[in-house]
C-alpha cells in the first residue's frame, strides 16, 4: 500500500467535522434569560422580541432651531421688499410672541400672523406646521423677517413619525448594540430580557508550560494558548477568565476543574488531547470509572490542524468542557471551529458560525487527503463584486499568518489540490482594523 493510500485509509477512520460539530452542539442549550437594566444589556442577545411601548418622538417637536409658524402665513402673508444683501425680492414679516425651549411644557397656540422662536427638540405650538431655520431670517426677537419660504412641514417632527407605539424594535436573537440601546431608551424601555454572556474559563495544561514574559528554552514552552484563547472568547462575546497553567497532575487538574464549575458556563482546556505518554488531559478526563466512560469523550476528527478534540461535562452542575490541542495554531483553529460556535449557542446568538463567502483563489495550494483544512488567508472584495482570497505563508500552524488573517480558507476532505483561479469557501473573521 502506498503512503498516499495509507493516509487516505487513516483519514477514513476519522469522524467528519460536520458530524462531530452537530453531535456537540445538539448537547448544548442557550443560557436561561435574565431581565437586565438597559445600561447592562449592551453586547447581550435578546431572549424575546421587543416592542415599543411609546411613540418616538413622543410629541410634535421642532427638528431645527428657528421659528415655528403656520405655513399659510409664510406662503401667503404680507410681504415687504427684502433688505439689501439678502437673496430674493421680498420677505415675510411675523410677530414673535414667545420662546419655546426643550423644557417647555405648557401648550400654546399660534394665531394668524404670529410665530414662536423655538429650539430643536422643543414642543411645537398648536397649529404650527413649519419651522423656519434661523439662518433664513433676520433672527428678530419681537418681529422676524423671513427671507426664504420653506416647504410645508419643514423642520417639524410629528409624534410617532419615526417609531409609532407598538413597533417591533428588535427580534429575539438580535445583539443589543449601542444604537439599539438608544432606540429602547427613546421609546421608554428601561430594561430588556436577554441571554447572559457566557462565563468561559480557560485552562492551559502541561508540565512544560511557563508564563509569559520570558523566552522559551529547551524543556520549557511559553503559555501562548491561555492568553490567546481568553482573548478569543472575549471577542466572541463571553466573559472570559484565564486561570493560568495547570501541571500534568491528575488530582490538581480534577480539583481545578471542579472549582471552576462554580463560576463557568463553559470550560476550555488546551493541551493533552493526544494519545502520547504526556497527554494527561485525555487520560484523566476519559478514564473509565466502574465500567463507565469518563466525563469527556475524545474524538479523532477529520480536521487540519488538530484532529484530537474533546467534549463532555464536568462537575455536579455538568458544565460543558471543550478540550483543544496544545499546539497554538491548532488551538486557535479548534477554537474557531468548535469553541466559538459553542459560546454563540450558549449566548442564544444566531447564526452560531462565522459568515462565509465563495472566493477566487489567487494561489494554488495543497491539502491533506481526508481532512477539512482551515488555512489563514487574506480576503479582499473584487472590483465589480465578489471576493479574492490569498493564502498566507506557512499554512495553518503559523501564528504570524493567523495574526494577519482576515479569513480562513476552507479546503474540504476531498480536496488535495486547489488550483489558482478556482472558487473556494472562506470563513470571514471579524478583525477590527
Amino acid at each position: 500500500m502506498t503512503a498516499t493510500a495509507d493516509a487516505e485509509a487513516a483519514a477514513n477512520e476519522l469522524t467528519p467535522l460536520a458530524d462531530y460539530l452537530g453531535s456537540v452542539l445538539r448537547r448544548l442549550r442557550a443560557l436561561p434569560p435574565l431581565d437586565l437594566d438597559l445600561t447592562q444589556a449592551y453586547g447581550n442577545v435578546l431572549a424575546e422580541d421587543v416592542v415599543a411601548p411609546h411613540s418616538y418622538p413622543a410629541f410634535d417637536q421642532a427638528a431645527v432651531d428657528g421659528y415655528a409658524a403656520r405655513w399659510e402665513d409664510i406662503s401667503g402673508g404680507s410681504r415687504i421688499p427684502a433688505p439689501s444683501g439678502t437673496s430674493g425680492g421680498r420677505v415675510t414679516r411675523l410677530n414673535v410672541v414667545g420662546d419655546l425651549g426643550a423644557v417647555s411644557w405648557r401648550p400654546v397656540r399660534l394665531t394668524p400672523g404670529s410665530c414662536f422662536s423655538v429650539a430643536a427638540g422643543a414642543p411645537l405650538p398648536i397649529a404650527a406646521d413649519v419651522v423656519v431655520p434661523v439662518e433664513w431670517t433676520d433672527q428678530g426677537m419681537a418681529v422676524v423677517e423671513i427671507f426664504r419660504t420653506p416647504k410645508r412641514g419643514y423642520g417639524v417632527r410629528r409624534a410617532g413619525e419615526e417609531l409609532p407605539a407598538g413597533t417591533l424594535l428588535a427580534r429575539a436573537g438580535a445583539y443589543v448594540s449601542p444604537a439599539l440601546v438608544a432606540v429602547f431608551a427613546a421609546t421608554g424601555i428601561g430594561h430588556v430580557v436577554v441571554r447572559p454572556s457566557p462565563r468561559v474559563v480557560i485552562v492551559a495544561t502541561g508540565d512544560e508550560l511557563v508564563d509569559v514574559g520570558r523566552g522559551s528554552q529547551p524543556g520549557q514552552v511559553v503559555d501562548t494558548n491561555s492568553h490567546a484563547l481568553t482573548a478569543a472568547a472575549a471577542e466572541a462575546g463571553a466573559l472570559a477568565y484565564r486561570v493560568g497553567i495547570c501541571d500534568d497532575d491528575p488530582e490538581a487538574l480534577r480539583g481545578l476543574l471542579e472549582d471552576q464549575t462554580l463560576r463557568a458556563d463553559l470550560i476550555i482546556t488546551t493541551g493533552g488531547t493526544g494519545t502520547g505518554p504526556g497527554d494527561m488531559v485525555r487520560r484523566i478526563l476519559s478514564r473509565r470509572d466502574g465500567g463507565r466512560a469518563g466525563p469527556v469523550a475524545f474524538t479523532e476528527v477529520a480536521l487540519y490542524p488538530g484532529t484530537a478534540l474533546g467534549f463532555g461535562t464536568v462537575g455536579a452542575e455538568e458544565v460543558p468542557v471543550v478540550c483543544l490541542p496544545g499546539e497554538p495554531g491548532a488551538a486557535l483553529i479548534g477554537f474557531e471551529v468548535l469553541a466559538r460556535p459553542a459560546i454563540q449557542l450558549l449566548a442564544g446568538a444566531e447564526p452560531v458560525f462565522r459568515p462565509g463567502v465563495r472566493a477566487h483563489l489567487l494561489e494554488t495550494v495543497s491539502s491533506p487527503a481526508g481532512l477539512r483544512e482551515f488555512r489563514p488567508a487574506h480576503v479582499a472584495e473584487r472590483r465589480g463584486g465578489g471576493y479574492t482570497v490569498q493564502p498566507l505563508a506557512g499554512g495553518p500552524f503559523t501564528l504570524s499568518g493567523l495574526a494577519e488573517a482576515n479569513g480562513l480558507l476552507v479546503l474540504g476532505e476531498r480536496v488535495t489540490t486547489a488550483a489558482a483561479g478556482s472558487t473556494v469557501d472562506v470563513l470571514l473573521l471579524d478583525r477590527r482594523r
